[in-house]
């Protein structure tokens, strides 16, 4: 048996290589062309080794060592993005393959090893570099989305450690002093009055109202002091707890036991589209059998219910205060009024920014796949 004038030694390897090749066919749209060439040079090198020829294999290792300096530094040196959404526009179209830095806001290891485009894998201590500098004000970052740590967003900081946010009649002031707006700025819908309010913002309360009117929020820092007792927000401090790494659990002794999960079966759903992420959730549960998964956010659990909160192993009751452990932003889209953002989400920990967006190396017209030649180049501000 042959192939490209080869001769296969071992058969069992080149069938597998040319069925991952195949496969290329019915790999869905939405995991982009990068899982393709992902797949395509795994086969190639499958089909390489198994000819036993020298002169294959060694084209298939430099392909090999090829690919792992540039994953190298992908999760090293730059961060790679398409933008899926137009909640950056003007500033950024949708459409923009944007390039990003890594090691401005310090070069870090790898701190999740898997199968990529996919949520197989584990998550692995990762060791931060000295960083230029830290996150300001202005500044486009690219990071992994709170509710769902597979998806990166790209959104501009508004706010950072420390900082108090109020936003009133869509204006954001920061530390009580008007916030100037981007220079590509969208407003493209009416103002929400203060007496209409929206459920599905952030910590929903009298004071945050809704998008255009909420605040004011103080943006937490490394050393901040949360005091636990009866009247402890737990809708704001459980998720900070969780993002530095706290294991957390509803447990009633024979009534429930819940695991909480930063991970949002919506964004799930809306990733995989696909009903049965809903099962494991508390309020989704199959043929009337609810799941045992939670979310902080959750409307499935009232304010009451945290009193039986267990953090690491530890009943709440037994803790008494808790110190932040690293530094909080907020970020918005320059479209303000299309943008899911810390708005709706709330805050960015730190350690879960991936990198500074420095310019577009490509675009595409996603209604006329067109490439947008005036793009390429941009630099984002």
């Amino acid at each position: 048996m042959k192939i490209f004038d080869y001769e296969i030694k071992n058969r069992l390897l080149a069938l597998t290589g040319l069925l991952i090749i195949i496969s290329l066919v019915f790999i869905p749209d939405k995991y982009g062309f990068a899982t393709r060439v992902f797949c395509a040079v795994l086969g190639f090198i499958c089909v390489g080794i198994s000819t036993g020829n020298k002169k294959f294999i060694s084209e298939a290792k430099a392909l090999f060592i090829i690919v792992i300096i540039a994953l190298s530094v992908k999760v090293t040196l730059l961060e790679a993005y398409i933008v899926p959404t137009g909640s950056m526009e003007r500033t950024i179209m949708t459409g923009d393959f944007l390039i990003g830095s890594r090691f401005v806001y310090g070069m870090r290891t790898p701190d999740w090893i898997g199968i990529p485009y996919t949520d197989i894998g584990i998550y692995i201590p990762s060791v931060r570099f000295p960083k230029f500098k830290e996150p300001t004000v202005g500044d486009v970052l690219i990071f992994n989305y709170p509710r769902d740590r597979y998806v990166k967003y790209v959104k501009r900081c508004i706010a950072g450690p420390g900082d108090t946010l109020l936003i009133k009649n869509k204006q954001v002031y920061i530390n009580g002093v008007l916030s100037e707006l981007p220079e590509n700025y969208v407003f493209s819908q009416p103002e929400i009055p203060s007496t209409m309010q929206q459920k599905a913002i952030y910590l929903s309360s009298e004071t945050n109202i809704n998008k255009d009117n909420m605040g004011p929020v103080i943006i937490p820092q490394r050393g901040s002091y949360y005091k636990i007792d009866s009247n402890t927000n737990w809708r704001e401090l459980l998720p900070i707890m969780m993002m530095e790494g706290h294991a957390a659990k509803l447990e009633r002794e024979g009534v429930y036991s819940l695991d909480f999960t930063l991970q949002d079966p919506n964004e799930l759903w809306r990733r995989k589209e696909k009903m049965s992420v809903y099962d494991p959730y508390l309020g989704y549960g199959k043929d009337g059998k609810d799941g045992k998964l939670i979310t902080p956010w959750s409307q499935f659990i009232g304010n009451h219910n945290f009193e039986y909160l267990v953090i690491d192993g530890i009943p709440i009751s037994e803790w008494v205060g808790y110190e932040v452990k690293q530094n909080y932003y907020w970020a918005m889209g320059d479209n303000r009024d299309d943008s899911l953002d810390s708005r709706y989400w709330g805050l960015i920990p730190e350690n879960f920014i991936l990198g500074e967006a420095l310019f577009a190396y490509f675009s595409l017209d996603l209604r006329t796949w067109f490439p947008r030649l005036d793009r390429m180049g941009t630099i984002i501000k």
